[in-house]
């Protein structure tokens, strides 16, 4: 089953086109943009998303690291498995399959809301061992109160009703409604950011994933073990934050207490896409801070490693 969204029909205006490549997997068909030379770097979007939420990040990243930033399953241009296969422990299995095929392993990994979820989960589980972990508005622990009881039997009853990503789609189409779905994350994205989003929302199989993948969400696992993590962590909290506020932050603190903290002010949940100069610098700070960046190893050995998945192609 794959994605609504077809790469010669829709990908040719797609941010970072020049990278783009398709990856298959012994169970998925990846679209994965790779790029750049240096310590290898990965990059994880959040539910909803996919590599757009990149674009202004990637090509000052790629002047330091090789970088690596797939569609997750079911979102973007990667196909979308069966249901069962897009909870967290799923998902961080199906991306470390994707990194053995690629035959590269990240020396730091940055990830976007649940996207930072999926590499907690791979670094806890031996998956990855990256010198440090940088998460963007990171959702690493249930939503407090009856809002976090609730949203995962609602979504699950959404992504069983197969006429709900028609409807959220064709709903989609009313600039309207996507203006208020982006308001809703406390973030202002200029037009071209806008109008990836609304064609995100506009396509059915990327709010089938989006609704599959939060059907099977559960974090009380990953919540019991967040304490056993041993790569060293930076929680970036912002603001303005109206889906992660900033003290979900002060909470995984409280298990971890040697987690760093970085504010980011005035700013929503796709802080990084509102600012993505100020995001470029903290990952090169925390890249500087662990000695990642200073690391002697020759830019060539990286871009060999970029060559190495043999079943790797380039987009077209």
């Amino acid at each position: 089953m794959t994605s609504q969204l077809v790469w010669e029909r829709d990908g040719g205006d797609w941010p970072n086109r020049e990278t783009s490549r398709f990856v298959e997997t012994r169970r998925l068909r990846w679209h994965v943009q790779l790029t750049g030379s240096g310590p290898v770097l990965l990059l994880v979007h959040g539910t909803g998303a996919a590599t757009h939420s990149w674009r202004d990040m990637l090509p000052p990243l790629a002047e330091h690291f090789t970088v690596i930033a797939p569609d997750l399953p079911g979102h973007g241009f990667t196909e979308r498995p069966p249901p069962h296969r897009l909870s967290l422990p799923a998902m961080a299995d199906a991306l470390a399959e994707l990194l053995d095929v690629l035959e590269l392993s990240p020396e730091l990994a940055v990830g976007h809301s649940a996207g930072a979820a999926i590499l907690v989960r791979m670094c806890l589980d031996g998956r990855i061992a990256p010198a440090a972990l940088v998460s963007l508005s990171g959702a690493l622990l249930p939503l407090p109160g009856l809002q976090g009881h609730l949203f995962s039997p609602v979504a699950r009853l959404l992504a069983l009703t197969s006429l709900t990503p028609r409807l959220v789609a064709w709903s989609a189409r009313d600039p309207a409604m996507v203006d208020r779905l982006l308001a809703g994350t406390g973030s202002r994205l200029d037009a071209r950011g806008f109008d990836l989003y609304a064609r995100l929302a506009r396509d059915r199989g990327q709010i089938a994933g989006a609704l599959g993948m939060m059907a099977n969400w559960e974090l009380r696992d990953l919540e019991a073990e967040l304490a056993h993590l041993e790569t060293p962590l930076v929680l970036v909290a912002a603001d303005r934050d109206r889906m992660i506020s900033p003290g979900h932050a002060r909470r995984i603190r409280r298990l971890l207490p040697q987690a760093e903290v970085v504010r980011m002010p005035d700013l929503g949940h796709l802080a990084h896409e509102e600012r993505p100069a100020d995001a470029v610098a903290i990952v090169l700070d925390v890249a500087r801070a662990k000695g990642i960046l200073s690391a002697e190893r020759p830019a060539a050995k990286a871009a060999a490693g970029v060559r190495a998945g043999s079943r790797a192609r380039s987009a077209s």
